[in-house]
């Protein structure tokens, strides 16, 4: 058997980037920029006023105070979006609101809370200071200056940025599309039909499919392949052209009708091997074609292929899509102990609660079998024990790889004051 590291660093090895592409820049959201993002435009695009109040000049309000108060004249109004230059004649003011562009001949200001806030002769309390209450053209962003660096994951805060900045597409690391095949003659696909007897229905496809959805990713193909040689050479290699990554689940162990690792066994850079690993021992990972396509082949128990998808699929896609991964991590204490898989790296599905100290409380959630799924629903995280641990005894600290949002978790157990007692 070989470790998990082991397994994980072979595979990031032969994992590339996919190609860059543009796209607009509202298309590009949650993508990454293979580029830097610069400013078509100087932001603020001009002078505008940050409050509700009125353009004046300094001057003509010299010495003015809370009671020694001045009244000047109003010349009209600039709302935001005004298009038609206005300038400011010595003497008088202009009513202006948040957002409008400040007249000609304004050097400040002042908040309309500061005075009367009369439409056509203004009472004024204060004497502004150079500049009170103006947003300079340029001041935020000059054309040409970095508005999202290169390698960064567009949010809905980059996306606001560059389009503001006049930006309309982006050059991005595209999209990874991958296609999930489940693979068994026992196998009803979700929504196939009665299931009859020695069948079961097939969970691994919309299981994967969500996880690659919860990745960034993108499904483009769900389906199911019968145990048959012929067809499963020929579906996967179907596949091989427009294909970012391939998942198959199942028929990837010893058996006599484990047909994905007869089919696969030397094509391309595949490799089936054992890792120090409980669940998912059996593992096959490689490239294929002419593309490189990278191919997860990952055991058929529904639990074993959840743990084989966090442990080395996630952190592919990660790198194929070009984004750091990360993040998923936490520590807990054992609130009761469990046996492990001595020689094994084991990940034990549990449920968090909150311990007294504010962290995590950790408790199995179902059984340790990789078929049962009654607890899988419930759990929160996988507590991950190393290869030299026979068990966890309580109040040990546990290093837990999340299944789940952090404030996701975080909000259920506020709502429930931390436990589900």
């Amino acid at each position: 058997m070989i470790s998990v590291e082991e397994h994980l660093e072979s595979i990031l090895r032969q994992v590339g980037r996919v190609g860059t592409v543009r796209l607009p820049v509202p298309r590009a959201h949650g993508l990454v920029t293979a580029a830097d993002v610069v400013s078509r435009a100087d932001l603020p695009r001009f002078d505008n006023s940050s409050m509700d109040g009125y353009a004046v000049r300094r001057a003509d309000l010299a010495g003015v105070t809370s009671e020694q108060v001045r009244l000047l004249p109003v010349a009209g109004d600039i709302a935001a979006g005004e298009g038609e230059p206005r300038t400011l004649e010595p003497g008088t003011v202009w009513r202006i609101m948040t957002g409008a562009p400040v007249p000609a001949g304004a050097d400040a200001v002042v908040r309309v809370e500061d005075t009367d806030g009369h439409p056509r002769e203004a009472q004024f309390r204060v004497e502004p200071e150079e500049g009170a209450n103006i947003r300079r053209a340029g001041e935020d962003l000059r054309v040409g200056d970095v508005v999202v660096p290169a390698g960064t994951r567009l949010g809905p805060a980059q996306i606001a940025a560059a389009i503001s900045a006049g930006v309309q597409e982006v050059e991005v690391v595209g999209p990874v599309r991958v296609v999930i095949l489940s693979t068994g003659d026992e196998l009803v696909p979700f929504g196939g039909g009665e299931v009859g007897p020695g069948q079961i229905i097939d969970s691994n496809g919309p299981m994967l499919e969500a996880l690659v959805r919860e990745a960034g990713c993108y499904p483009v193909h769900v389906g199911h392949l019968p145990d048959d040689e012929a067809l499963t050479r020929k579906e996967v290699r179907r596949h091989l052209d427009h294909a970012d990554a391939i998942i198959t689940t199942g028929g990837v162990s010893k058996g006599a009708y484990d047909i994905v690792k007869k089919v696969l066994t030397g094509e391309g850079s595949m490799e089936f091997t054992e890792v120090a690993m409980q669940p998912g021992k059996p593992q096959g990972f490689g490239v294929l074609g002419r593309r490189k396509v990278p191919v997860f082949t990952l055991p058929g128990n529904p639990v074993s292929s959840l743990v084989s998808f966090e442990v080395f699929v996630r952190p592919a896609l990660e790198e194929r899509a070009g984004r750091r991964a990360g993040g998923s991590t936490a520590t807990g204490l054992a609130t009761v102990g469990w046996r492990t898989a001595s020689g094994r790296r084991t990940f034990t599905r549990v449920r968090l609660e909150r311990d007294p100290a504010g962290g995590y409380a950790v408790s199995p959630a179902g059984g340790a079998g990789s078929h049962l799924l009654g607890g899988l629903s419930m759990a929160d995280a996988l507590a991950v024990s190393p290869e030299d641990a026979e068990d966890v005894l309580p109040g040990a600290e546990v290093e837990l790889l999340l299944l789940r949002p952090k404030s996701e978790i975080d909000a259920r157990l506020a709502a429930t004051g931390g436990s589900d007692a």
